[in-house]
């Protein structure tokens, strides 16, 4: 193990004491305070902190070095990262998360604040209260569907009826049967100017809901089935963006389909 990964991983103080310092320049009694810390206790560890070049004093103040932010933006990451997947370890385990973007899942932490949502079996034919909720509310919609439900045709056509901007991107073969059994609606849909929808290309094998502010995404198993019931959502800002990103990813192997 090398000097610079023991010094930061082998003292919970001075890891703390990175992460606390992204915030910027801290006194000694902030740091304190905040770390819950003695001076006699916190000095010595700053020292070799300091010998690393991770942190310097500006005044009375201690500061990140260019490279202390680097390490504490990485170990920031990875702390959160491993704080998301614990939370809901079965699921994340039990799922197929590599249809998730590679450079995506690697920035899992931007999910930030996510709570994982459990539907009853009773319910499984009707979105949850939750996702209803929060969709109507919205007024910039994603949506990612590679499975069919039943509701949505005339509940994206109602938002879309609102004047919300929607965009959605679906499997073949959900096109497929929406343009078949759903003509109508699907044809509304489309006249109205602030409504696209595309078709990917690719087999996608998740879905996912993400608005101006909600983001909502479910998963398949890893034996490839759907997972109707539980759903990974989230209020944050961050989560909004890594899912647009996950759309937007998505689209680049997609063809649109135009209304008549």
């Amino acid at each position: 193990m090398s000097k610079m990964i023991s010094t930061v991983t082998s003292s919970e103080k001075r890891k703390n004491l990175l992460i606390y310092l992204l915030d910027g320049p801290k006194s000694l009694e902030e740091i304190r305070t905040s770390l819950k810390v003695t001076s006699s206790g916190m000095i010595p560890q700053i020292r070799k902190m300091e010998d690393q070049k991770l942190v310097r004093s500006e005044g009375k103040r201690y500061v990140l070095t260019d490279v202390g932010t680097v390490i504490a933006e990485v170990l920031n990451s990875f702390i959160n990262t491993t704080d998301i997947i614990e939370k809901y370890l079965d699921f994340w385990s039990s799922h197929n998360i590599n249809a998730i973007p590679p450079h995506l899942l690697k920035r899992i932490y931007e999910l930030g604040n996510c709570s994982l949502i459990e539907t009853k079996l009773s319910e499984i034919h009707e979105p949850h209260k939750d996702f209803l909720e929060n969709i109507s509310r919205s007024r910039k919609i994603m949506g990612i569907s590679p499975i069919f439900h039943s509701s949505y045709p005339s509940l994206f056509l109602q938002l879309a009826r609102s004047g919300a901007d929607i965009s959605l991107l679906l499997a073949g073969e959900v096109y497929d049967r929406l343009n078949n059994e759903y003509k109508d609606i699907l044809d509304e849909f489309l006249r109205i100017s602030t409504t696209r929808l595309y078709v990917s290309k690719e087999d996608i094998k998740l879905a996912s809901v993400i608005t101006d502010r909600y983001f909502n995404m479910s998963l398949f198993f890893k034996n490839g089935d759907y997972d109707p019931l539980r759903d990974i959502v989230s209020l944050d800002p961050s989560a909004n963006k890594w899912g647009e990103e996950m759309f937007n990813h998505f689209l680049k192997n997609s063809t649109v389909i135009k209304g008549e």
